[in-house]
């Protein structure tokens, strides 16, 4: 381009050769804003953790940045601020919001691991009521947490990595496209160079055959395209940012058009994100009104994520009414709650805060079958009666089963569903909607290793997401598709 616009300033034709330079700047200019944008989607992943941490350090705490952390070191997290740094729990009890970063949609429960003085860096395997990530959400009660993970090794840290990584990655056809350049640029050059002389060998002046030489060099510019491609790209990601969606360039507008898989998220793309009422069973004789008052009188004084499901869904159905109060209200971590209602002693929560009673056969087979649906399911005993059980689930979002319908019909052969919820919930959800295969307890690289499985069986496949957790993978595919809800459109 530069030695045509040199030729044209020879041939006195300026006006052409600068429209000629400032054509392909603008191109250029244009890419490079792509690019940047990019690049600061990418720093905005890594503010996702804090960047500081409160440390125990010489008997007392002070507030260090989490590259000085060292492993071993006890950080303080209090209520409702997000974790800095990947670690185990050695003391507080109390529910942590993962969603972020392993995409579950519902908070669980941490403990205090059994030996706070055992250095944790090395174990594989950590229970997960022991383990917290840099990047997720503290819940109400204050936690203290040894760190087993420097802030460049933790999840957040690999996971913007993994994202750096595949945005370096060149496309098939950029990486044809610098191949041809390297020997079609000289060839070229060579080529304008003979045709200069063209009038040793043609009767006409060396102005005309310098004239065509600078024609040829013009035309037969690769960066053409640069300007064709563009325009239709442009006019096609305009027109989708009428209709709210992004789109990031011309290769994944283009490879839209030949997918043949597109694997889903679960949490917060094919479902609400968050748990709701889904059903009330009484027993003993007790009304469905009765149950669910005594529930909300003691779900209303807990802070708990499900309390506060139950309490909404339980008081749309009940309609105004007054509620009797509950009082001696004790949470017991990962398993429910006990309170007093009407002197009455009341308590709601997981199979496991009954092991100790001998819970009738029938009503276990009830909570097993509502397990196996995919709900998360709760006991409620008053005195010695257990008087119902309530159950709760991550809900398909309404708009999901026509949607998935449609792609099918669009000639999508293969959709999947990725999630870090266990396998049940994933069958269940998977059912209702109809996706056609759902794989459940995945890690963020547990996706990155099914969607590049995918890449090889389908060829062309498209990742959906809506969390930080599925970044990587949506990276990974042939087209990433974010949500744009909890962090990953950044």
């Amino acid at each position: 381009m530069l030695v045509a616009a040199i030729g044209a300033a020879i041939l006195g034709s300026w006006m052409e050769g600068a429209l000629l330079l400032f054509l392909f700047s603008l191109g250029h200019a244009l890419e490079h804003y792509a690019m940047s944008k990019a690049r600061k989607s990418i720093e905005a992943l890594t503010s996702l953790a804090p960047p500081t941490a409160l440390v125990v350090r010489d008997g007392g705490q002070q507030e260090i940045r989490i590259e000085e952390l060292v492993l071993g070191d006890v950080i303080v997290i209090k209520p409702n601020s997000k974790i800095p740094a990947d670690g185990v729990v050695i003391k507080g009890e109390g529910s942590v919001n993962q969603a972020p970063i392993t995409g579950e949609s519902v908070p669980v429960d941490k403990s205090p691991v059994p030996d706070p003085q055992k250095d944790y860096s090395n174990e594989k395997s950590i229970k997960p009521e022991y383990r917290v990530f840099a990047g997720t959400i503290n819940g109400a009660a204050a936690l203290e947490v040894k760190v087993i993970k420097e802030a460049k090794d933790s999840t957040i840290s690999r996971l913007v990595k993994m994202v750096n990584e595949a945005e370096k990655q060149k496309s098939p056809t950029q990486l044809f496209t610098d191949k041809f350049e390297r020997y079609f640029v000289p060839f070229v050059l060579v080529l304008v160079t003979v045709l200069c002389f063209a009038f040793l060998v043609i009767d006409e002046p060396f102005s005309k055959s310098f004239y065509r030489a600078m024609a040829v060099l013009v035309a037969a510019s690769p960066c053409a395209l640069a300007i064709s491609t563009p325009s239709a790209v442009l006019s096609g990601v305009a027109r989708a940012a009428r209709g709210g969606v992004l789109i990031k360039g011309g290769r994944p507008l283009e490879d839209l058009g030949s997918l043949n898989a597109i694997a889903f998220d679960k949490t917060g793309t094919l479902t609400e994100g968050k748990p709701q009422l889904t059903n009330v069973i009484p027993l003993n004789g007790v009304s469905e009104e009765e149950l669910l008052l005594v529930a909300i009188a003691v779900e209303k004084l807990s802070d708990h994520p499900l309390a506060e499901a139950i309490v909404k869904g339980g008081m749309e159905k009940l309609k105004k009414q007054s509620l009797p109060e509950a009082s001696k209200v004790k949470g017991i971590t990962g398993r429910g709650v006990q309170a007093e209602v009407e002197g009455k002693k009341i308590l709601i929560g997981n199979k496991a805060l009954f092991e100790k009673d001998k819970v009738p056969a029938d009503i276990i087979k009830q909570v097993e079958d509502l397990e196996k649906g995919g709900h998360t399911s709760m006991l409620v005993k008053q005195d010695k009666d257990f008087i119902g059980i309530l159950s709760l689930m991550d809900v398909p979002r309404r708009e999901a089963k026509n949607v998935l319908k449609e792609l099918s019909a669009l000639g999508i052969k293969k959709m999947i569903m990725l999630t870090g919820d266990n396998q049940q919930v994933a069958e269940a959800v998977a059912k209702q909607i109809g996706i056609t295969v759902a794989m459940g307890n995945l890690m963020p690289e547990d996706k990155v290793k099914a969607v590049q499985k995918l890449d090889k069986s389908e060829k062309m496949v498209a990742m959906v997401g809506d969390g930080v957790n599925d970044a990587p993978a949506m990276a990974k595919s042939t087209v990433g598709i974010a949500m744009g809800a909890a962090g990953s459109d950044v």
